[in-house]
């Protein structure tokens, strides 16, 4: 289930990945979701 507050906006939460590195993700990314991280940058790019 989503998490309360879900809007259509680009709201974000910290995610911290496996690595140990944290970034912000969209309200609809779980955990145990496989997500596509742009290395040059760090930032989330999808849900894969």
């Amino acid at each position: 289930p989503g998490v309360a507050g879900n809007t259509a906006t680009n709201a974000t939460k910290p995610c911290t990945v496996e690595t140990g590195a944290t970034l912000n993700v969209p309200l609809f990314v779980n955990q145990g979701d496989s997500i596509k991280i742009d290395t040059r940058t760090g930032e989330y790019m999808s849900r894969v």
